[in-house]
């Protein structure tokens, strides 16, 4: 188990150093990237090996176990579904060794007909996602050599669902909003750090998959709020529960106070948040350096970067990840699609240019989001909302409180 801690505390790194890298109103899976990464340097040498090992964060000598740890923490998730696939084309001679720690009937074929192969890929994605992501991430060519991918679907459903409100967003109340109330003050906690204080509400899944929602102070970037929230679960960050914050406003958007009542009641939590749905897509390859990639991605002529794997001379065509995430009143459901893919380096074909897909919108007050796994307190995604989901046309789907007590 001590093993598989390490793996985990790894895989949040790169999502507390992945999140300055995106932009408002995304959402992203380290736990979707992060076994690839270290299948690949488990099979890497030379520089491409260690800048892997940087990215992963743990020896390459390490990787390949840790990678299968993780793995097999996925798959024992409940309300997860998780997959990984391998294609190579006929003439990808795979080390006996490498290809043993790949999970059983994970290994496929490319034929080398962009459009098939693109057929086959797009059915597993649509597959392994439930339909939510009909396209797999991932520029076929006629020299493509190898695709190595990862599937994520999570589902799961609130242990106290929300009731239904005009939400507030920008002094306006357009938004769909979502109010809960629950017996216990310590659903909320508030942390405090150089960039300023980080408010947390964890929101329990019945699956025992939880999501941390963070709303940092004004000003403060998304990185810096999204990285309070794993610092919080590497326990290098402390945060003051609810049931021992002063009364007034004691951070942000959080309000402590007494209230006089008819009858004997518990401290309660009441949690006015908006419903949402992210959409992303991120090119890796942008962001290289981050995910280990710069060497890995390099033409080279006859170089072969990961022997371990395969004597083959390929380098990484396209790295990509699409994901999509909502958070309603019955519950939260996430799925993500994550693809490496090799080129032959017989040849230096000429690339089509790279499409990177943002959702972006100013708001007052963006917060953050982890979904995080509560037994290992493994990061299952992690997201930044900037555009909630607008009131239903349908106002009766709705109930709004009046009553003023």
């Amino acid at each position: 188990m001590r093993a598989a801690n390490t793996a985990i505390r790894a895989v949040n790194g790169l999502t507390a150093r992945w999140a300055p890298e995106t932009g408002d109103g995304t959402v992203f899976s380290a736990a979707g990237v992060w076994p690839l990464l270290a299948l690949l340097a488990d099979g890497a040498a030379g520089a491409a090996r260690e800048e892997l090992s940087e990215a992963l964060g743990l020896p390459a000598d390490r990787a390949g176990a840790a990678g299968r740890e993780v793995l097999a923490v996925l798959a024992e998730i409940d309300g997860l579904a998780s997959a990984l696939g391998l294609w190579t084309a006929r003439t990808v001679e795979l080390r006996p060794e490498w290809a043993a720690g790949l999970p059983v009937a994970a290994h496929g074929v490319l034929t080398g007909d962009p459009l098939a192969d693109g057929r086959a890929l797009d059915a597993w994605a649509a597959r392994r996602t439930g339909g939510a992501i009909g396209r797999m991430p991932v520029e076929l060519t006629p020299l493509t050599e190898l695709v190595l991918a990862s599937a994520l679907e999570l589902r799961t459903d609130w242990e106290v669902p929300f009731e239904g409100h005009f939400g507030g967003w920008l002094g306006r109340h357009d938004r769909a909003g979502l109010v809960r109330e629950v017996p216990d003050l310590d659903g909320v906690a508030l942390a405090r750090t150089g960039a300023g204080a980080v408010t947390l509400v964890v929101v329990r899944g019945v699956t025992g998959v939880d999501v941390h929602l963070l709303l940092g102070a004004q000003g403060m970037a998304p990185g810096q709020v999204l990285g309070a929230g794993t610092d919080l679960l590497a326990g290098t960050l402390d945060a003051v529960p609810g049931s021992r914050l002063p009364e007034g406003a004691v951070g942000p958007g959080l309000s402590v106070f007494k209230r006089r009542t008819h009858t004997p009641e518990p401290p309660s939590l009441t949690l006015f948040t908006v419903e949402f749905t992210l959409r992303a897509a991120h090119d890796l390859l942008a962001s290289r350096a981050l995910f280990g990639l710069t060497t890995a991605a390099r033409r080279t002529r006859g170089a072969v970067p990961f022997p371990g794997m395969s004597p083959a001379p390929v380098a990484l065509h396209s790295a990509r990840q699409d994901m999509t995430a909502t958070f309603g009143a019955q519950g939260f459901k996430a799925t993500a699609v994550t693809t490496l893919s090799a080129v032959y380096q017989g040849k230096s074909p000429e690339e089509p240019p790279y499409e990177t897909t943002r959702a972006m919108a100013v708001f007052d007050r963006p917060f953050g989001f982890l979904a995080v796994h509560r037994e290992t307190r493994l990061v299952l995604a992690a997201g930044w909302v900037t555009d909630p989901k607008p009131f239903p046309e349908d106002e009766d789907a709705y109930v709004l409180d009046t009553s003023g007590d």
